[in-house]
C-alpha cells in the first residue's frame, strides 16, 4: 500500500479561497486514493485467505463506547483485566446436583484405635455421552369382533424412529454451536447412533411449525410492548444469489428476517410482522407530502373510496388502475401505505427506531448510533500533523458529550438539555484545518435531531451495539456454511437465531428451551409471554 500523502502547513495568512478550494479538492482527492488502496489491498487479502494466508488487519475500533462508560476500567471492578462479564473466579466445588457418590478408604489402613472423623467431599463433574436406543414394544390385540388394537409410541417422538433428546441435540449443535451437518454425522457415528445424513437434515428441518409460529409472534409482541427498537442488517445469500437479513430487537427479543432485497418498503413489510397491509390514511398522505410525490397523484391516491388494501396484488393492481407507473411514483406511494398500513395495526407513533443511519430505516421516530457517527471521524485520512490534532481534538471532544449524554440518559436532568444542545452546536459547526473533517462535521450537524433525540426520550439507547451483537453471530454461522439453498433452509436459520438471542437476552438456557418444547413438557412460558412480562415494566407502555 503506498505512504499516505503528506500537505504542507499552509498559514492561515496565506489561506485564501482559491487556495481553500485546492486544498479541499488535495485532500478529497487523496482520500480517494486511500480508499482505493485500501479497496486492493481488501481483496488481496481475500485472495490471501482462499490460499490460507492471513490479511492485513482492519482499522481498530474507536473505543467511545468503552472510555465513556464510568463503570469499565476502575480498580476493583474487575473490567480492568480485559475478562468478559461473568468470568470471576468462582467457587472450586460448585454446589451442583450429586448424580453418584464413591466412598474412598484411605489406601494404607488405619491402625488400631483410630477413630472415623467423617468425609472430606471433593465434587468432580463429567459428562456422560452414549447412545441410548429404546425397544417399543407395542402391544397387539385382536377383539372377538376383528377389530385389532396397537399401542402407541409416545407422542414425542412424533412418529419417528428418534428420541427427542436427540433431535434437541442435533438443533442445539447446529444452531448455537455452528456444527455443520457433515461434522455432525461424523460425530454421531463415533458415538454409536446411525444417522444418514438425509435423517440429520429432515430432524434438522421437520416438526418446526411450532418453532417458526412462536418466532413469528416474538416480533408482533415486541412492537406491541417496547418503547424503542434498534434495527441492522448484513449480507445473507440465497440459492446462490445475494440477499439480506435484518435484525431487529431489542433488550428483551431478537428477531431475523432474511430477503432478496433491503429497501424500506421491505422493512416496513417485516414490520407489519406477517401479511402486509396497506392504508390509505392520513399518516399515508403526509408521507407522500414529505418525499415529494406529485400533488395530483396524492390527490388520486386520496380520493379513492377504498381506505385499506390487504394483499400485495391488489395493491399493484390498485396503483395500475390509479395511472401510478412511474417506478419512483410506486415506490413512494407503496412506502406511504405500508406506513399507514402498519400505524392501522396498531403500532405506536411513539416508537423510536435506533439505527446505524442507512436509509430504509429512517421512519417514524428516528434517532442515530452514535458510535457509527464517530466512526465516520475515526477513518478519515489526515495528510498532515495538523490535521491529525484537529482530528485527534475534535473525537475528544464528541466522546467528552457522548459520556455527558449517557450521564443525562442514567439520570434525565431538563436543566442539562441547553448546555448539550449547544456544546453539539459548538462542536459540529466549527471550522478545522482539515477540509473533508469540517465537510462531515457539517453532514452529521444535519442529523441534529435523530442524534440528541435522547433529550427528548432518556429510554432509548445512543447506540445499535446490541444489534450489532445480535447480527454478528449470524454473520459467523454465514462464514462457516455459506448461504441457504432451500427456503426451508432460510427459514428454519432465521428462527432459530431469533429463538436463540432471544433466550439470551431473557437468561433462559437455550438447550433447556429446545428439550422443553421438543420433549412437550411446558415448564418454559411462550418466549412472546415472557418478553411482554419483562419489557412492559421497563418500557412503561400501556
Amino acid at each position: 500500500m503506498p505512504s499516505p500523502i503528506e500537505l504542507p502547513d499552509i498559514a492561515d495568512a496565506e489561506r485564501t479561497p482559491l487556495i481553500e478550494q485546492l486544498v479541499a479538492l488535495i485532500e478529497t482527492l487523496a482520500e480517494t486514493t486511500q480508499r482505493q488502496a485500501e479497496t486492493i489491498q481488501q481483496l488481496r487479502d481475500e485472495i490471501a485467505v482462499l490460499k490460507g494466508e492471513k490479511g492485513k488487519p482492519t482499522f481498530k475500533p474507536s473505543g467511545m463506547e468503552d472510555q465513556s462508560d464510568p463503570d469499565k476500567n476502575k480498580p476493583g471492578t474487575g473490567e480492568s483485566t480485559g475478562k468478559r462479564a461473568g468470568s470471576s473466579k468462582r467457587s472450586k466445588t460448585p454446589d451442583v446436583p450429586i448424580h453418584e457418590e464413591c466412598v474412598i478408604p484411605p489406601t494404607e489402613a488405619p491402625p488400631p484405635g483410630s477413630r472415623f472423623k467423617g468425609y472430606r467431599d471433593v465434587v468432580v463433574q463429567d459428562l456422560k455421552i452414549e447412545a441410548h436406543n429404546t425397544r417399543y414394544r407395542l402391544e397387539v390385540w385382536q377383539t372377538p369382533d376383528g377389530k385389532w388394537l396397537c399401542g402407541e409410541r409416545p407422542a414425542t417422538l412424533q412418529g419417528g424412529h428418534f428420541g427427542p433428546r436427540l433431535r434437541a441435540y442435533l438443533l442445539y449443535q447446529h444452531h448455537h454451536c455452528h456444527v455443520t451437518q457433515p461434522l455432525l454425522r461424523e460425530q454421531l457415528l463415533e458415538w454409536g447412533i446411525d444417522l444418514s445424513v438425509g435423517q440429520i437434515d429432515a430432524l434438522l428441518s421437520g416438526h418446526n411449525e411450532p418453532f417458526f409460529a412462536e418466532k413469528d409472534q416474538l416480533l408482533e409482541v415486541g412492537l406491541e410492548v417496547s418503547s424503542f427498537i434498534t434495527v441492522d442488517d448484513s449480507g445473507a445469500r440465497h440459492q446462490g444469489r445475494n440477499g439480506y437479513v435484518t435484525q431487529i430487537g431489542n433488550d428483551f427479543f431478537a428477531w431475523f428476517s432474511s430477503t432478496e432485497r433491503k429497501s424500506r418498503i421491505n422493512f416496513l413489510e417485516l414490520l407489519q410482522a406477517g401479511e402486509p397491509v396497506y392504508g390509505l390514511n392520513d399518516e399515508a398522505l403526509t408521507y407522500w407530502r414529505e418525499q415529494g410525490l406529485a400533488q395530483a397523484l396524492r390527490h388520486a391516491l386520496a380520493a379513492s373510496p377504498i381506505l385499506e388494501i390487504a394483499t400485495t396484488a391488489a395493491w399493484e393492481e390498485h396503483l395500475k388502475a390509479l395511472g401510478i407507473t412511474k417506478e419512483r411514483h410506486r415506490r413512494i406511494a407503496t412506502e406511504g401505505a405500508l406506513l399507514g398500513g402498519l400505524l392501522e395495526k396498531g403500532l405506536s407513533r411513539e416508537l423510536v427506531i435506533v439505527s446505524d443511519g442507512a436509509g430504509q430505516f429512517a421512519i417514524l421516530l428516528h434517532a442515530l448510533c452514535w458510535v457509527h457517527a464517530e466512526h465516520l471521524i475515526h477513518t478519515l485520512i489526515p495528510l498532515n500533523e495538523r490535521q491529525r490534532l484537529d482530528q485527534e481534538r475534535v473525537r475528544d471532544e464528541i466522546w467528552t458529550l457522548y459520556a455527558d449524554l449517557k450521564a443525562y440518559q442514567r439520570a434525565p436532568d431538563p436543566a442539562a438539555v441547553a448546555d448539550l444542545r449547544a456544546r453539539f452546536e459548538a462542536i459540529f459547526s466549527q471550522k478545522t484545518a482539515f477540509a473533508t473533517l469540517n465537510q462531515t462535521l457539517k453532514r452529521l450537524k444535519t442529523h441534529q435531531g435523530e442524534l440528541l433525540l435522547v433529550l427528548l426520550r432518556p429510554d432509548i439507547p445512543l447506540h445499535t451495539n446490541g444489534s450489532e451483537n445480535d447480527i454478528r453471530g449470524y454473520v459467523k454461522w454465514r462464514k462457516i456454511s455459506g448461504g441457504t439453498r432451500s427456503d426451508l433452509g432460510r427459514r428454519c436459520r432465521d428462527t432459530f437465531a431469533s429463538l436463540k438471542k432471544t433466550c439470551r437476552k431473557l437468561g433462559i438456557s437455550f438447550w433447556d428451551y429446545l428439550n422443553d418444547r421438543i420433549g412437550q413438557v411446558g415448564d418454559i412460558q411462550p418466549l412472546p409471554e415472557i418478553v411482554r412480562e419483562r419489557a412492559l415494566p421497563a418500557s412503561g407502555v400501556p
